[in-house]
């Protein structure tokens, strides 16, 4: 009869930490989408919830749960609400979240300025993010590229 080895406390632990993080498998991207109209949220999945407030057309918001007609999202101010999913696009913006931005043509600090927004300013990503800087058009037609942390959105 073979015998059964103890294993210690700490070592079990360890081995359901590693099964758990297999078994969550590989980590998800986090999905963004714009609104194209204004778009009242909800504290529920349903036009009889409350309506909680308004965002404006091209606010981006953090997808995080969907069901049916209803997507619960993250917006900029941090909190999770309900809109209903024909307000959302495909289309990527992100929103200026530093008081004052500077959009430049490359992306550097010592690059010349293209243009500066100001915060709340709704931004049109062109290129997803690389090395802390992201390209974005103003709705003038301007590019040049932020940085990561001056915005909200990526």
């Amino acid at each position: 009869m073979k015998r059964l080895r103890r294993i210690s406390l700490p070592r079990l632990a360890t081995m359901l930490v590693a099964l758990a993080g297999a078994a969550a498998g590989p980590a998800q991207a986090i999905e963004f989408r714009s609104l194209t109209e204004p778009a009242i949220l909800y504290d529920a999945p349903s036009e009889q919830g409350r309506r909680l407030f308004i965002l404006r057309p091209g606010t981006p918001v953090e997808v995080v749960v969907t069901l049916d007609k209803w997507i619960k999202v993250r917006e900029p101010g941090g909190s999770l609400n309900w809109v209903e999913r024909r307000v959302l696009a495909n289309r990527r913006t992100v929103l200026v979240t530093a008081e004052r931005a500077s959009i430049r043509r490359e992306a550097h600090d010592g690059a010349p300025l293209s243009f500066e927004a100001t915060r709340n300013v709704v931004l049109g990503l062109v290129e997803p993010p690389s090395l802390g800087w992201a390209k974005v058009r103003h709705t003038d037609g301007l590019e040049g590229y932020v940085r990561v942390s001056e915005v909200w959105g990526l």
